[in-house]
C-alpha cells in the first residue's frame, strides 16, 4: 500500500491527514496518510530509511525551507522561491530521487483570485518564513506590489514598529503568513494599527483553525473583506495528489 504524510512540528493543528483520509476513503483509493513528527530536519533521513512504502510527503513548519537540503531534485517553482511543501518519492531499480515541490503558490493563487477587486493593487505581507515565499511569488505573478512586515529589520522589508496607519490605510490587501492566532494561541494576532483598515481592505490569513482569528476578527470590525486559510489548504493538496500520480 503507497504510504503519504505530512512532516513538521508540531502537528497538533494538521489538516491534511483528515483531508486525504477522507479522500482515500471515499474514491476508494488503497493508500494511508500518516503524521510524522519531526522535532528536528535531521530525523528526516532516518524517517525515509524507516518508511519504505512512502510516495509522498507534505511539508509544514518549520521545515518548508529547511528540508531543501535533504532533496535531489525542486521543481521550477520551488527552485524559484527557495520553499518547499510537497516531496514526491521517484523510484527506480537503481536509486530512488526525492523531488521538493510548492503547491502553496497554486492553493494561495485560487484562493486570493476569487476574492481580489479593481482597487486591489498592493499588498502587506505580515511574516517572513516558509509560507511567505509563496504568497510574493503569487503577488508578484499578480502584479501586486507588496512591503513586507517582519519583527526585525532586514533588506526589503519594514518592522511592526515602522508599520504606520497610513501605509495600512493606502495598502488595501493584508496576508499573514505567521500562526499568531492558531489554535491553541488563538488570543495572538500581528500588533498593526486596525483602525486605519476600512471597507476598501481584504485581509487574507493562512491560518484555518480557528475559521477566524484575531487578525481576521480585527479587520472585519472595521469592515474589511476576510478570508481564512481553508480554501487554500484544499487547493494545495488536490495539487500535492496530482503531482504524487503525474
Amino acid at each position: 500500500m503507497r504510504q503519504f504524510g505530512l512532516i513538521g512540528y508540531p502537528l497538533g493543528h494538521s489538516f491534511s491527514a483528515s483531508f486525504f483520509a477522507k479522500k482515500f476513503r471515499e474514491e476508494e483509493i488503497d493508500a494511508g496518510y500518516r503524521n510524522f513528527p519531526l522535532e528536528t530536519i535531521k530525523e528526516f533521513k532516518d524517517l525515509v530509511k524507516r518508511e519504505e512504502d512512502l510516495a509522498g510527503l507534505n511539508v509544514t513548519v518549520p521545515y518548508k525551507q529547511e528540508i531543501i537540503p535533504y532533496l535531489d531534485l525542486l521543481s521550477p517553482t520551488a527552485e524559484a522561491i527557495r520553499a518547499v511543501n510537497t516531496i514526491s518519492f521517484r523510484r527506480s531499480e537503481s536509486k530512488m530521487e526525492l523531488v521538493g515541490d510548492n503547491t502553496d503558490v497554486i492553493g494561495f493563487r485560487r484562493s486570493l483570485e476569487q476574492h481580489l477587486k479593481s482597487h486591489h493593487t498592493s499588498a502587506l505581507v505580515l511574516g517572513t518564513g516558509g509560507s511567505s515565499k509563496a504568497v510574493l511569488h503569487v503577488l508578484e505573478l499578480l502584479d501586486i506590489t507588496y512591503t513586507r512586515v517582519s519583527r526585525s529589520a532586514g533588506e526589503k522589508r519594514i518592522t511592526y514598529g515602522e508599520l504606520k496607519g497610513d501605509l495600512v490605510n493606502k495598502t488595501t490587501i493584508i496576508v499573514n503568513t505567521t500562526p499568531l492566532g492558531m489554535y491553541p494561541g488563538v488570543e495572538t494576532f500581528p500588533q498593526i494599527p486596525y483602525e486605519a483598515i476600512s471597507a476598501n481592505h481584504l485581509l487574507f490569513d493562512l491560518v484555518y483553525n480557528p475559521a477566524k482569528t484575531g487578525f481576521l476578527q480585527r479587520g472585519e470590525k472595521h469592515g474589511a473583506s476576510i478570508v481564512n486559510g481553508h480554501d487554500m489548504l484544499i487547493y494545495q493538496a488536490e495539487a500535492s495528489w496530482e503531482i504524487w500520480n503525474s
